[in-house]
């Protein structure tokens, strides 16, 4: 069974392709239009799916959308009901956008090239969350496990729980929005002047700096229940009938401001976002941060205690918050925890996919996802054609010659961009399309901040780490494949590697096994044999655009940047006096 799963106007559209419950192929739209979060019907990612399959339109069996515009329909109407006055605009822009979703028909003739007959009985609608819901547990090695999956909404759900049992998926409990974890997270980070849409991971970077001072204020506005869920103090935040996310004539989700007039009275005025930070905002981020770890390890006990379970699934917008999903073995009675490597809404196109796949299939084999390398790819000729093309100089080495020569670049000072395999589904680079430094070194992180990625200087730096080694530098010992937990890098380590040490003594872990990463498991271990350090520091290759996709996305950006190399798969472009001054007359048109 051939099946093509997506997310369609709904931020960080995608598409993925699942063949007899294998996981063969996923994308986001991103990535093609080169505007971060898009959100529209995600065509080139369809298309990327089936050209790079070799499968034919005729061959695919379901498009799955991990949408249901009928899910809660009566909730939704109580719920106008019961809050008039709204913004007329808000509802109808919401109504229309539900439209489209129940309408993918239309788009699927634009993007496969087939008449709207063609389409009949071949177009399946998944609810939002129970596609998070699969995402995790059908791509986990569990046979059992509790389920949750939590973010800002979506069919009118903010937070769902469940148990998946062999290829079976039962909900139990699920919370209707306004009342939100994620709305809760995203008032205040706005509040605290980061106002776009994906925001929510500077607050977690912010974090640390603070300490938890208002954390007992903080919690009064989310009032946790006996149920193993939670309520909104709905005063502080605005109403939802007035409009909270919408999209722009160019597919970007918009957020409108969440906080009320009484959270501005309650933690101060919005910062501007040319404004220092002070230790209050500082404070206020640790703070938020405290009370949403509270609040998910409330939902987890009790999950736990009604499933007796000791394996949990993970996903859905704050499933993406890694700092408290390296807390939950400490906090819960969970021993075993799998978050898919695009827990955020692209992986909707991922688990609404499956969850239709083990519904027609219930006793296929199952595939445990260990890596994120889902996306495009390029052969060394492809790349030196492309080379060629602008003139640009480069050479070409073996593996055993390449990383000998990367590593003396790093243990230099310098800056690699790496471009090997394909690239990853979901929001890290994970050694597909990373930017790799050395992590001994105390100035890596102003150099890349300040010359490539051009962010905030609070912003960590992620480590990726041997298997082998992680009990050797981490507190805990865990397979973390997708970058999604952080850790405590044990005290006697943290000078060795400062630049990949957060200012609390953490890292956000990455474990490399050989048989998921093999060259880049061979480049590291390459690093370690001459310094002794088996990590390196990884970043995603981007500088404040989608990571990149095309040979030529990772050109321009290595050109308009400060990297000393460039390598794409076996071919190596170094920086030189020549180069810098031609950066500007070589950049390459897409």
């Amino acid at each position: 069974m051939n099946i093509i799963g997506i997310n369609a106007w709904h931020a960080d559209a995608s598409a993925a392709l699942v063949v007899d419950g294998k996981l063969i192929l996923a994308i986001e739209e991103e990535r093609f239009t080169r505007k971060k979060h898009w959100a529209g019907f995600p065509s080139q990612a369809i298309q990327f799916c089936l050209k790079e399959s070799g499968l034919n339109p005729e061959d695919i069996d379901f498009f799955v959308i991990g949408r249901d515009p009928s899910a809660k329909f009566l909730h939704k109407i109580l719920y106008l009901v019961k809050n008039p006055g709204g913004s007329f605009r808000a509802i109808k822009d919401r109504f229309a956008n539900s439209r489209k979703a129940g309408n993918v028909t239309k788009e699927l003739v634009n993007s496969v090239g087939k008449p709207e007959s063609f389409f009949k009985n071949k177009v399946v609608h998944v609810e939002h969350h129970r596609s998070h819901i699969a995402s995790a547990f059908f791509a986990s090695p569990f046979e059992e496990a509790a389920c949750l999956s939590v973010d800002g909404s979506g069919d009118f759900s903010t937070t769902m729980t469940g148990i998946g049992r062999d290829n079976r998926i039962e909900i139990l409990n699920s919370v209707d929005f306004p009342h939100s974890l994620g709305i809760f997270y995203t008032a205040f980070t706005q509040l605290l002047g980061f106002p776009h849409y994906g925001d929510e991971y500077k607050v977690m970077g912010l974090a640390p700096y603070g300490k938890p001072v208002y954390a007992e204020e903080v919690s009064r506005i989310i009032k946790l229940r006996n149920d193993g869920l939670f309520r909104l103090d709905l005063s502080f935040f605005r109403k939802g009938t007035e409009g909270i996310i919408s999209y722009d004539e160019n597919f970007m989700p918009v957020v409108a401001p969440l906080y009320s007039q009484k959270m501005i009275d309650t933690f101060g005025k919005v910062r501007d976002v040319k404004a220092p930070l002070t230790q209050a905002n500082k404070d206020l981020a640790a703070s938020v941060q405290q009370v949403t770890e509270q609040v998910l390890f409330h939902i987890l006990n009790y999950l736990c205690e009604i499933t007796k379970c000791k394996n949990l699934c993970l996903a859905g917008g704050v499933a993406q918050n890694s700092v408290a999903n390296g807390k939950i073995r400490d906090n819960t009675p969970f021993e075993n925890i799998y978050i898919p490597g695009a827990g955020h809404d692209a992986g909707i196109s991922m688990g609404s996919a499956l969850f239709v796949h083990y519904k027609n299939s219930p006793s296929s084999k199952r595939y445990h996802i260990k890596t994120a390398y889902l996306g495009s790819k390029y052969s060394n000729e492809e790349i030196k054609h492309c080379l060629r093309e602008i003139n640009l100089g480069f050479s070409e080495m073996n593996d055993e010659e390449l990383f000998e020569k990367i590593c003396g670049t790093l243990i230099k000072g310098g800056v690699v961009g790496w471009f090997n395999g394909r690239s990853e589904f979901g929001p890290r680079a994970l050694g597909g399309r990373s930017i790799l430094a050395d992590p001994r070194r105390s100035d890596a992180k102003s150099i890349l901040n300040t010359k490539i990625k051009r962010r905030e200087s609070f912003r960590p730096f992620a480590p990726s780490v041997l298997k082998e080694y992680v009990s050797e530098f981490f507190e805990q010992d865990d397979d973390v494949p997708f970058m999604e937990k952080v850790f405590k890098i044990r005290e006697e380590k943290r000078s060795l590697i400062p630049a990949v040490t957060h200012v609390d003594g953490t890292g956000r872990l990455q474990t490399v096994e050989k048989e998921a990463s093999p060259r880049y498991y061979n480049l590291i271990e390459t690093f370690r044999r001459k310094t002794g350090i088996p990590i390196l520091l990884n970043t995603s290759f981007n500088e404040n655009e989608p990571i990149v996709n095309t040979l030529e996305d990772a050109v321009n950006c290595f050109l308009r940047t400060g990297m000393d190399m460039l390598v794409m798969e076996n071919v190596v472009v170094e920086r030189g006096e020549e180069l810098r001054m031609k950066s500007e007359e070589l950049k390459i048109k897409n």
